[in-house]
């Protein structure tokens, strides 16, 4: 482990560089000379040839039922797995399913966190269609691709009798659609580790950041009444209505420092010849910044408090979750300093991955991933994507089935990088 002392000079000496104007330096782990230790290039070799193994898994991931609060199946498979490599695996009481590969001692704890739902209703039809080198099919990119990722990490390490100082933990995690509940329920009822790596998020990219996400339901009510006697009467539709329409007009900065809202649920009313007594909309409003995110949602609640004495209705307001946001970038200039980003970021590029056009940031101080609640807590904490994927939480997803090859091999080099401890890699990399 770097001492503490040792690792805050070399950040500051890194902040401190006569280009800080134009480029900022960040510390790193990464030595290329890694991917030469024969070790490393016997495992590097061995994900390789066992990816067609990986993918088959993948597909048979992706077809089983895995709607948040119902994986079972899947966490049965993934146990099983865990078994068959020699651990002892446990399942918690949210769901997660946890195995340690223990280290030799006096090195840092790696929690890795893939987790294992998907929105989607256990009854929706996820059977994996193939095009070429595409995977059509509900959840195949979000996030069933990082399970695999992780399994292959796992046999490869076993295979190749791959040791570290500190324990290596393992974790699929559930309920992550539905606000981060299995990787909060762990990170708050076991002990801190050092080093948080999840593989989620956008191919090439690392986030560090943590949105903070709110979810609201806001349910206007009404005595009701028949259609007949409906005139001049109020309404929970017109109040629901005007609602929206002036939560639509506030204006505030967008991200990454700034906020988004989205009202993704409408609902209610049971016949057509009646007025509701019930009517709701739902919100998910999402910062970085714990400022901005609490002002925007006392704003939204004030507003939608006074459309409804202004239409004469009742209102209920049901707070759903609200996830803390970790900062802005510039509040989360010390977490970017931290060796664990800028050393994704290097092996990405010794990966060739890209995080897309160019320009596009390598690393982004925002994320909504399981990453997200060891952000708020100070724990080096990354995402750092499983596949190339698109159209996330929609039937129509796909993702491109060579693009976790590549998404694996960061995921073991990350932890065979952090394998006996934490250190600066001299000269520091420079980054735009």
């Amino acid at each position: 482990m770097i001492p503490t002392r040792v690792f805050a000079a070399a950040v500051a000496l890194c902040l401190a560089s006569p280009l800080a104007a134009q480029q900022t330096t960040y510390p790193s782990s990464w030595d290329p000379k890694l991917m030469e230790r024969p070790d490393v290039k016997s495992a590097l070799g061995m994900i390789e040839k066992n990816y067609p193994q990986q993918l088959d898994e993948w597909i048979r991931l992706t077809e089983m039922p895995g709607k948040s609060g119902q994986e079972q199946v899947r966490g049965a498979y993934v146990k099983s797995v865990f078994e068959k490599e020699g651990l002892k695996p446990t399942i918690d009481s949210i769901g997660n399913v946890i195995a340690v590969r223990k280290g030799t001692g006096g090195g840092p704890t790696i929690a890795i966190m893939a987790h294992i739902d998907v929105v989607f209703p256990n009854e929706t039809v996820k059977k994996v269609r193939r095009s070429g080198d595409t995977l059509f099919a509900p959840g195949v990119g979000d996030n069933t691709a990082s399970v695999a990722n992780m399994l292959a990490t796992l046999r490869t390490m076993n295979a190749t009798k791959f040791t570290s100082k500190g324990d290596i933990i393992f974790i699929a995690t559930t309920q992550e659609e539905v606000g981060l509940r299995g990787a909060e329920y762990w990170l708050r009822t076991n002990a801190r580790p050092d080093l948080l790596i999840v593989p989620d998020g956008s191919y090439g990219s690392v986030a560090y950041g943590a949105l903070g996400i709110y979810w609201t339901k806001f349910v206007f009510t009404s005595p009701g009444g028949h259609t007949l006697a409906s005139r001049g009467r109020p309404t929970p539709v017109r109040a629901l209505a005007a609602a929206i329409d002036r939560l639509y007009k506030l204006e505030f900065p967008a991200l990454p420092n700034g906020a988004v809202m989205n009202i993704g649920q409408v609902s209610g009313g049971n016949i057509y010849n009646a007025v509701p007594q019930e009517l709701y909309f739902t919100v998910d409003l999402r910062s970085s910044d714990p400022v901005l995110l609490d002002s925007l949602d006392r704003t939204i609640v004030r507003v939608t408090k006074a459309v409804a004495e202004e239409y004469k209705v009742g209102l209920r307001v049901e707070v759903e979750q609200k996830n803390q946001a970790g900062g802005t970038e510039k509040q989360l200039e010390g977490a970017r300093a931290h060796p664990l980003v800028q050393t994704a970021v290097d092996i990405n590029r010794a990966l060739g991955m890209s995080a897309g056009m160019p320009g596009a940031q390598e690393a982004v101080a925002t994320g909504a991933t399981d990453a997200n609640p060891g952000v708020v807590r100070k724990i080096p904490s990354i995402a750092i994507g499983g596949s190339k994927a698109s159209g996330a939480h929609q039937l129509q997803e796909y993702a491109i089935a060579s693009s976790a090859l590549p998404n694996t091999k960061l995921l073991y080099l990350l932890t065979a990088t952090f394998a006996d401890g934490i250190k600066v890699v001299p000269p520091a990399k420079i980054v735009p």
